[in-house]
């Protein structure tokens, strides 16, 4: 729309948001090469789409809509025909009490509106919409329906012939799917039916969302495309199967694990994104303080030990591990790794793939291994007494081994060791230190608030309404309502000082060794978590969703030794 072009950098240079200096040269530009004046300065940064679309709103005195986190009615695409909809630049957004909330690229549209008002045989309230943000909005609401337009027809039974192609519209669909996910950052995908629906949802931030999805007719067609992405058997369907593909977005490359369950309704999908390489953090993006990096710094310099991970399902072991790999990731150390599945492939790091339907188990591979010369190895997981045995061997014969438990805290890594059959004068001498973990939910940063936490949750973690600046979000559109955005880690790390040593040694009960722990340095995670709290990272009640306090611990809350001021252990260097 060049013809609003001149109204739209006046008000634009009125409020400070251009210079003149900086458009005049750009006039040239744009008539020589016969493009809007508000293209040219996108393209030269100059502004972004979203500004332009806002000043449009206001000039047009019409209401602006974000469509980024807009929430797709199928419904609606049967109101307006998939050609319409593209030659007018036109989306039904709501139809409420006979009106219907149109997003428009051009509200002023006079001929589109009396279409649509035709069409839909109720007043039509037209609302400005960024015309990037409208065009691909328009391509997933008619893709989950299933009205590809584009389609080319296909003779029965050659539905799956040429699938790469991008237009039959199941493959449309599925990368539909598969692109949403990635944009909204999610780690999950599930994808499942009943008898009358079929339900989409995303892992966000470690929360199922539920999502405007394809109809139940598209069930099947999916569960194929998927299994003819990761090469698996299409004849069967009364299995799991597992498998594995790469799926490109934007120009970037995302490697998918996929998991599939027969179920009374049909066959369930699970789908797994997983980071690459590039992604992986350091320990401050992790939410690691200061101190408890440095720890584990001490820790991951030790030419040979143990240090475990522990957490249950979903508490960022693995990225916490893979952060420690790019640590010790270097030309003069052979770092060698067994996982289950490989989650993050990196350069220069020998990476083993668990194979149990060939006898490649996590103890199979670790003995192998130990023949290939490594420095450090790193075991996706201690599984059985077996691998727990092999693991503290490899430790005690100078390879630095790091490896992951499922366990609620850190001190119970100790009796889970026990219970795996290793002694504890072995666990003395191999364990370098035990790190628990959990992922809390960041406070969104576009919608939190100040906030003053329920007194019952300030009691339950013994803190006062004024030691910390407490936030919470109401929601917005960027954290899709939910008051939350992104994750970080809560941490407690267990060293292993000499009062520790005599409590394995004797064979101390958890409860014994979490108070000799606490007594000699060790932060509980939920003090990590009140603190992140404090400072606005999260809120409190999250910290209280997902850290539990035990009774221990809740007698004195807060009066844990600071790590930086708690003496460490002397390294194995200078022992």
């Amino acid at each position: 729309m060049p013809e609003q072009d001149d109204y739209i950098i006046a008000l634009l240079l009125e409020e400070g948001r251009l210079s003149a200096g900086a458009v005049e040269p750009l006039r040239k530009v744009a008539i020589e090469q016969r493009q809007s004046l508000c293209d040219v300065l996108i393209e030269q940064t100059l502004l972004t789409p979203r500004e332009v679309a806002l000043a449009r709103a206001q000039i047009s005195e019409v209401p602006y809509a974000d469509l980024e986190h807009y929430t797709i009615d199928l419904e609606n695409t049967h109101k307006v025909p998939k050609a319409m909809a593209e030659s007018l630049q036109v989306m039904p957004l709501f139809i409420t009490d006979d009106v219907a909330t149109v997003g428009m690229a051009n509200p002023l549209d006079l001929h589109a509106v009396d279409q649509l008002r035709a069409l839909l045989r109720c007043e039509v309230e037209p609302v400005l919409c960024e015309a990037r943000e409208l065009k691909g909005l328009i391509d997933r609401a008619y893709t989950m329906a299933g009205q590809d337009t584009e389609a080319p027809a296909k003779a029965a039974g050659e539905a799956f012939i040429d699938l790469t192609t991008g237009k039959e519209p199941i493959v449309a669909a599925v990368n539909q799917i598969i692109a949403q996910a990635i944009d909204k950052s999610a780690s999950d995908i599930h994808i499942g039916a009943d008898e009358s629906t079929l339900h989409l949802r995303l892992r966000i931030d470690g929360q199922l969302m539920a999502q405007q999805g394809p109809q139940l007719s598209a069930h099947a067609g999916i569960v194929q495309r998927l299994k003819v992405m990761a090469n698996l058997d299409l004849t069967q369907s009364r299995r799991p199967h597992d498998g594995k593909f790469r799926f490109s977005h934007n120009g970037r490359a995302v490697d998918i694990r996929l998991s599939i369950i027969p179920t009374v309704s049909g066959e369930n999908i699970v789908m797994r994104l997983l980071s690459s390489a590039t992604n992986i953090r350091g320990y401050s993006e992790l939410g690691l303080p200061p101190q408890t990096a440095s720890a584990l710094e001490r820790i991951l310099d030790e030419p040979h030990g143990m240090m475990l991970v522990t957490g249950p399902t979903g508490s960022g072991k693995t990225t916490t591990l893979y952060t420690c790999l790019k640590k010790l990731n270097q030309p003069g150390l052979n770092v060698m790794t067994i996982e289950d599945p490989v989650e993050i492939r990196m350069p220069l790091i020998r990476q083993v793939q668990v194979n149990t339907e060939i006898g490649m188990t996590f103890a199979g591979a670790l003995r192998s291994m130990l023949r290939q010369d490594p420095d450090v190895v790193m075991v996706g997981e201690i599984r059985d007494e077996e691998t727990a045995r092999i693991a503290i061997q490899s430790a005690l014969t100078g390879h630095l081994v790091l490896s992951s438990l499922h366990t609620n805290d850190a001190a119970g890594a100790i009796p889970r060791l026990r219970d795996y059959g290793c002694p504890p004068f072995a666990i003395n001498a191999a364990l370098l230190g035990v790190m628990a973990q959990r992922l809390l939910r960041r406070a969104c940063r576009d919608c939190a608030q100040p906030e003053h936490p329920p007194e019952s949750l300030l009691k339950h973690f013994g803190q006062a309404a004024n030691d910390g600046t407490y936030v919470k979000g109401p929601g917005c559109p960027r954290c899709a309502g939910t008051g939350y955005q992104g994750r970080l880690g809560c941490y407690e790390l267990l060293r292993m000082t000499a009062p520790v040593q005599n409590a394995i040694e004797e064979n101390a009960t958890i409860q014994q060794l979490r108070i000799i722990a606490k007594n000699n340095g060790l932060r509980p995670m939920w003090i990590d978590g009140v603190e992140k709290a404090k400072v606005g990272l999260t809120t409190l009640a999250e910290v209280a969703r997902v850290v539990a306090v035990l009774a221990t611990e809740s007698e004195t809350p807060g009066t844990s030794e600071p790590l930086e001021t708690a003496a460490l252990p002397p390294t194995r260097k200078s022992a």
